[in-house]
């Protein structure tokens, strides 16, 4: 009986400290788990690129305003690479805090872009019209997935934004239509660009 009192009196001692000893070793994992990731600079040009994309393919970004965009990631990424090349491959803190800064003034240019009034016409009658559309949302899908660089995107953009702009030029010198001439003018330079764009997707470059 004594014996069974003295076994009892012990497991009431080791409780307390068995509890403190839990709630020490808890506390910690709390702490970690709501902690809030942080974005490389990386995960944040990738984010980027497919904000864009994004833009491209639902017709809120034209092809001018990607043209830009995309260029502007461009310069940024070939900055980049400079800085590292400087650095034996690395980039120093102030390297990460300048690229950290063009990264969230690009970001609110994409943001703008997207919600302003441009965008692309997504409900074309003309067979022009919907081979821009249909070459807007490759070159998107392209932005998106990653087999498009920013600069082979920002090329591609610069080309149809010139061939929308020369459209533009035909219809409002002909009371908004085109010539048979004309027709056939645009759809060889729709040809070259569909061509490029299937290259530029399938090359050895990618994001």
């Amino acid at each position: 009986m004594k014996k069974l009192i003295l076994i009892a009196a012990a497991a009431a001692l080791c409780a307390p400290l068995t509890m403190a000893q839990d709630a020490s070793t808890t506390t910690p994992t709390t702490a970690t788990t709501t902690a809030k990731p942080k974005y490389t600079i990386n995960q944040r040009k990738q984010n980027q690129q497919e904000r864009i994309g994004e833009g491209v393919e639902n017709g809120s970004l034209t092809a001018g305003e990607a043209a830009k965009l995309e260029n502007k990631e461009s310069k940024l990424n070939q900055e980049e690479k400079n800085m590292k090349a400087a650095d034996n491959g690395h980039l120093t803190a102030a390297d990460r805090a300048k690229l950290q800064n063009q990264q969230n003034k690009l970001s609110q240019q994409v943001y703008n872009q997207k919600h302003d009034a441009q965008t692309q016409n997504l409900a074309p009658k003309s067979e022009v019209g919907q081979r821009q559309l249909n070459q807007q949302q490759r070159i998107g899908q392209g932005i998106e997935n990653g087999s498009l660089t920013a600069k082979e995107a920002s090329h591609l953009e610069t080309r149809e934004a010139g061939v929308n702009k020369e459209v533009a030029g035909m219809r409002e010198a002909n009371g908004g239509k085109l010539t048979g001439q004309e027709k056939q003018l645009v759809n060889k330079q729709q040809n070259k660009t569909s061509k490029a764009i299937y290259h530029q997707k399938h090359d050895a470059q990618h994001r």
